[in-house]
């Protein structure tokens, strides 16, 4: 295990809303899925710290999980030691470049979350590597990534990216989040026909398209973008978590092929109705809070969905009725959580 020998740096404060539930350290499921993030907040508090040399920090030759979070590291050097190492975290340092680890041949995973790098570079060598994190660093493109043909997982969340590219060759990628970003347009996802999870939550998207090829994608994050219309779902028969609260929806329609759907999340947008989704048997999940629900028969169209636990129905004109919860109940027996609350027996 690496060793420090300077004195313990100051605790660092993150910002990591937002983010999909295996990117970065956990966070609750629904506050990281559901996008209550804040994109103009920095994402840490102290960045002012004088980085440290890595002649001070002793390698082991011997380890395969090398941890040095948080050790002020300033620049990527003296790794060749570590021809073992099949995981290396270099999360929350002062890092601007993506350099000499081209030794690191049996490299797996490779963590460099909350640092201060501008480009995806020198990672060549690294044909080994099936999980790769820069999160909250400084990207503007996602590049460099052309030999990485065994990758699976791939975190880019909280950058400066505005275009998705240059990943056609990450044809068994299977999650990819570019939550957080600039992005207006998705696009360039024909090649990945192997990703099971797409999260690309606060960012400025304005229509869900060009998803058709993701044939195996089980779980879809839209939050928090600047979607209007429910489409471009038809390809997606294995769809299973269907994300698209904070966003500008007003009806529920385009789910006629999404039949394995267990969890639905239109919370936060302008929906009056529940419609079109009787057919959502497998249904477990239903969150519609903040909406403009009114009329309690709309309930109707969740009673075919035999394995429905939960709902989240709470700031709608429908909670209003003092009967709110007992109604719930009686519409829809199965289910065991209201909004936050578990039912009593």
């Amino acid at each position: 295990m690496a060793t420090l020998f300077v004195g313990e740096p100051q605790e660092m404060e993150v910002d990591r809303k937002g983010e999909s539930e295996e990117s970065g350290d956990d966070e609750t499921r629904r506050k990281s899925i559901n996008g209550e993030v804040d994109a103009n907040q920095p994402h840490t508090t102290v960045k002012e710290e004088s980085p440290v040399e890595m002649d001070t920090i002793t390698l082991d030759p011997e380890e395969e999980d090398v941890d040095l979070v948080h050790c002020r590291i300033g620049k990527i050097e003296g790794m060749g030691v570590l021809r073992k190492a099949k995981t290396l975290s270099l999360r929350q340092n002062l890092i601007k470049t993506i350099e000499n680890l081209e030794t690191l041949v049996m490299l797996k995973e490779l963590d460099l979350y909350d640092n201060q790098i501008r480009k995806l570079e020198n990672l060549q060598t690294l044909k080994e590597l099936d999980q790769l994190d820069v999160s909250f660093n400084l990207l503007r493109k996602v590049e460099g990534l052309e030999c990485l043909t065994g990758l699976k997982k791939l975190f880019l969340l909280h950058n400066k990216i505005s275009h998705i590219a240059n990943l056609e060759h990450l044809t068994g990628l299977e999650m990819l989040e570019l939550g957080s970003n600039r992005i207006r347009l998705i696009e360039n996802l024909d090649g990945l026909s192997s990703l099971t999870s797409l999260f690309l939550g606060t960012n400025k998207i304005t229509q869900l398209q060009h998803l058709e090829a993701l044939h195996n994608l089980t779980v879809l994050s839209i939050q928090s973008n600047r979607i209007t219309k429910m489409e471009g779902l038809q390809g997606l028969v294995n769809l299973k978590e269907l994300y698209l609260s904070h966003n500008g929806i007003e009806v529920i329609e385009g789910l006629e092929n999404n039949k394995k759907l267990t969890t639905l999340d239109i919370a936060a947008n302008r929906v009056k109705k529940i419609e079109n989704i009787s057919h959502l048997t497998d249904l477990q999940e239903f969150w519609m809070n903040d909406n403009q629900l009114e009329n309690w028969s709309d309930l109707d169209e969740l009673k075919s969905s035999k394995a429905l636990e939960t709902v989240y129905l709470e700031r709608n004109p429908l909670q209003k009725d003092p009967q709110y919860r007992r109604k719930i109940m009686l519409a829809l027996p199965t289910v065991r959580q209201i909004d936050a609350t578990f039912i009593r027996f």
